[in-house]
């Protein structure tokens, strides 16, 4: 798991280790610029001269100030005995300063910022035998100011062919014509499985036909050694899909072989354009003739609209409506004025009889009024909500005076009344 302050990335690309290593470092004493860390071993059986490899692998970055851009480099050496190289010297650094190895290939890597694993790979064609390798940093000596730290995971050293033998589909997976295929060639021998159960006359590089659903690979003997791909997994897809639908009542509506026009939950199975089955289910609601009751109000002289239609008369009207899918839609309307009544006349002289003049009449629609009183002459003398006959707190003499009064209902609706008012003493 790397150290606290170099942490691998997670998660891991294959199972549940990986492998550490340095290209320089920084200790108590200053920086190393030649420690250099590799992962090496002596093969099983060795890199010949002439035949092209991949060595595959993944490498983990801390991040960009502890894992910058690294050139990995692939080393090789045409005995085992030159491993490990450079035991005990901190200065020794890559393995071609020692006997006999040789510089096989590179590539250049960068990581993202937060940390990543990145899948690469470097081919080699070796001019001699490769019995032992090492792959690392490269050679030059690195100017670090902290100590830098990359990880190895999921390496694979093969034959080059060894890579191009991965199962591939022909077709699509619910046609009739699919099939699976490895790469051809005339001197390998195939052997095709399926669930880990060999295929009986399943012996080329194309299957003769599918086996139904389940996990196929194929083993590739070419004389000398067996190789095996990876599974292909083959599952018919099948595609799913919930429709909602609405209808007006008396009409059909037409999902696959049937015929719909009640409320309920349906189902049918189409084919897509490659074949699949696509179920699909279908909730369906009918609509009735719609209707509805509408109670509103408006001042006398004002509209109410429904839709592109407007109404001006108190009383009851029956409106027939289109729904947003095109059905049918009654409503019946109701339609009341806002009474507002202003008298003509008040005596503000203080009996308790009349002495105040304001709009009645709704009040409970009511939600702001603002009254204003004009003199003949056309000065303001009074705003608020009901005038009690005074003139900037003096009483008004008597006689006729205009008001304009504001009012704005609890439905918004708002209206402006005027007139005249004689106040009598």
């Amino acid at each position: 798991m790397g150290w606290e302050d170099l942490p691998p990335p997670l998660p891991f690309p294959d199972g549940k280790g990986v492998v550490g290593f340095r290209d320089g470092r920084v200790v108590q004493n200053g920086a190393d610029r030649n420690w250099k860390e590799y992962a090496g071993a002596c093969l099983l059986s060795p890199l010949r001269a002439g035949t092209t490899y991949r060595f595959e692998f993944f490498i983990g970055f801390v991040n960009s100030e502890r894992s910058p851009a690294i050139n990995v480099t692939f080393f090789g050496t045409t005995d085992c005995k030159n491993l490990p190289f450079g035991k005990g010297n901190a200065e020794f650094g890559c393995p071609t300063n020692g006997p006999n190895w040789v510089r096989l290939g590179s590539t250049f890597v960068t990581g993202q910022s937060r940390g990543s694993w990145e899948k690469v790979y470097i081919d080699v064609t070796p001019t001699q035998d490769i019995y032992a390798m090492a792959i690392g940093p490269d050679c030059d000596p690195v100017l670090v100011n902290v100590s830098t730290y990359y990880f190895f995971d999921n390496l694979v050293l093969a034959d080059i062919r060894s890579f191009e033998f991965k199962v591939d589909k022909i077709s699509h997976p619910c046609k009739d014509d699919f099939l699976l295929k490895v790469p051809f060639y005339k001197e390998y021998n195939y052997q095709w499985y399926k669930d880990g159960i060999a295929l009986v006359g399943e012996d080329q590089a194309q299957l003769k036909k599918m086996h139904g659903e389940g996990k196929y690979q194929t083993l590739i003997d070419d004389g000398s050694s067996c190789k095996v791909t990876t599974f292909y997994d083959f599952t018919i897809p099948v595609l799913t899909t919930n429709v909602n639908k609405t209808i007006c009542k008396d009409d059909v509506l037409v999902f696959g072989k049937q015929r719909l026009s009640k409320n309920g939950t349906y189902i049918e199975t189409f084919k897509s354009i490659d074949n699949c089955d696509s179920i699909v289910t279908m909730n369906l609601k009918v609509l009735g003739e719609l209707f509805d009751t509408v109670s509103a109000r408006i001042f006398e002289g004002h509209e109410y609209k429904i839709q592109k239609k407007s109404f001006k008369n108190e009383g009851d009207h029956l409106v027939n409506l289109k729904s947003v899918i095109g059905c049918d839609s009654l409503v019946y309307l109701h339609l009341d004025y806002y009474k507002l009544f202003a008298p003509n006349i008040f005596s503000p002289n203080g009996d308790g009889f009349n002495d105040l003049f304001y709009i009645s009449g709704s009040e409970e629609y009511i939600a702001e009024i603002e009254l204003s009183i004009f003199d003949r002459w056309g000065s303001l003398i009074y705003k608020g909500k009901q005038w009690d006959g005074s003139n900037k707190g003096l009483p008004a003499i008597s006689g006729v005076y205009i008001y304009v009064a504001t009012i704005i209902m609890n439905d918004g609706a708002k209206n402006a009344i005027s007139g005249s008012i004689t106040a009598i003493k």
